[in-house]
């Protein structure tokens, strides 16, 4: 099932090692966080803010989908 599996706040993950792109050369950025059982991703701009939480299928099928332009804005 290709979903995300909920949201957390931010400092119930405060020990995480969060990773951005190297590619990333403006703050309109998301943050990855690999975890023992689910994907988290955060907006650079708002760490303190909300934490979306990927299971496996719904991680895969989000990086699919932003690289096939299912998310572009244009």
């Amino acid at each position: 099932m290709n979903e995300i599996r909920s949201t957390l706040p931010a400092r119930q993950l405060a020990d995480v090692a969060w990773r951005k792109s190297t590619r990333s050369q403006t703050s309109n950025c998301v943050e990855v966080a690999p975890l023992s059982t689910a994907v988290a991703l955060r907006d650079s701009k708002d760490p303190s803010g909300p934490v979306l939480l990927f299971n496996r299928a719904g991680w895969l099928g989000f990086v699919s989908g932003a690289k096939n332009g299912q998310f572009d804005l244009t």
